[in-house]
């Protein structure tokens, strides 16, 4: 029996350019170093990260003008399988800039383009068209400018029969919190964001664990997952809750963590591993895209030589 297919869906992509300056100094002219170059955007990082560790998704990708052209090349060159959705204007670039002298990022990320009516249902068209039942849906990043902010809902309800993992920021994950997707398999989110939407500090990860078995109960998403950096992530559902703590890494870049945590988490579910298996391969991913520079994202091998370091409990 094969693989279960896994699609991803992103909506704002954007294609990432990474540099570096000895100091970030206002009102001076900052000479940069050659930048790197790579496609981004939630979805598509989840399917280069998938790629990386030897499995096979399908990217479903709005994009448009002379940038969207290019960040399909890249897609092409990586070896990244796409279908293309038309997007209502050109296709965003993004920067992220690390200060040698102290080794901080500073990320400077557009809006992208506006999307109406018309390009909301030709994305539930393509969604619905590119799911396959059975079958594992990723919707990750963020949302493009116009869209309701329960836009996410919608996409749910146009991939029916298939585990939807949601992964999203903003006015989109706080609608999903306030008004739970009948549905939704996962929910993703990172410390700062649940801490947002619990409105309170989540000192511990006791304390996540407590909010994200709430959340699960509330039924806003079967299985809830919070990162907690270098702590771990805590996985809570109604029946359970677990931490899966990483071994100790030497952070070089934290961009892109969190992507490859969600495509470890899907690779495993596909290939019909447990969610004991699913979090830890996800963990182990994470850890080795904090270990790559800039927009890098992780490396197989990596994630395999950490993977029997994770350690998961019950929390």
């Amino acid at each position: 029996m094969g693989d279960l297919p896994i699609l991803t869906l992103t909506l704002n992509p954007a294609l990432d350019e990474a540099t570096h300056v000895p100091r970030v100094t206002p009102g001076q002219k900052l000479r940069c170093a050659a930048p790197t170059v790579d496609p981004g955007g939630g979805g598509l990082n989840v399917s280069r990260a998938i790629r990386h560790m030897e499995g096979q998704s399908l990217a479903l990708v709005a994009l448009g003008g002379a940038v969207g052209q290019e960040l399909a090349a890249r897609l092409t060159a990586e070896g990244i399988c796409h279908r293309v959705l038309h997007s209502p204007g050109a296709t965003r670039r993004s920067l992220t800039v690390t200060e040698d002298e102290t080794g901080r990022q500073f990320r400077f990320v557009m809006p992208g383009p506006e999307w109406g009516a018309e390009d909301q249902a030709r994305a539930l068209a393509a969604l619905r068209d590119s799911a396959r039942p059975g079958g594992i849906v990723v919707i990750s990043g963020s949302q493009p400018p116009g869209v309701p902010d329960d836009f996410p809902a919608h996409l749910v309800a146009a991939a029916p029969g298939v585990a939807v993992v949601l992964d999203t920021s903003g006015r989109g994950l706080a609608c999903a919190f306030d008004r739970p997707i009948p549905g939704l398999a996962v929910l993703r989110m990172d410390s700062d964001e649940a801490e947002t939407l619990a409105g309170k500090k989540l000192v511990s990860p006791h304390d996540t664990a407590d909010f994200a078995q709430g959340l699960a109960c509330a039924g806003v998403a079967q299985v809830i997952l919070i990162a907690r950096g270098a702590e771990g992530n805590v996985m809570a559902s109604q029946e359970g809750r677990l931490i899966a703590r990483p071994p100790h890494v030497e952070v070089v870049s934290a961009v892109g963590a969190g992507d490859s945590f969600v495509a470890g988490l899907v690779l495993a579910r596909s290939r019909g591993q447990d969610w004991h298996g699913a979090l830890a391969l996800g963990t182990a991913a994470a850890a080795a895209a904090v270990m790559t520079p800039a927009t890098a994202l992780c490396r197989g091998e990596d994630v395999a030589r950490l993977l029997p370091e994770v350690t998961l409990s019950a929390v």
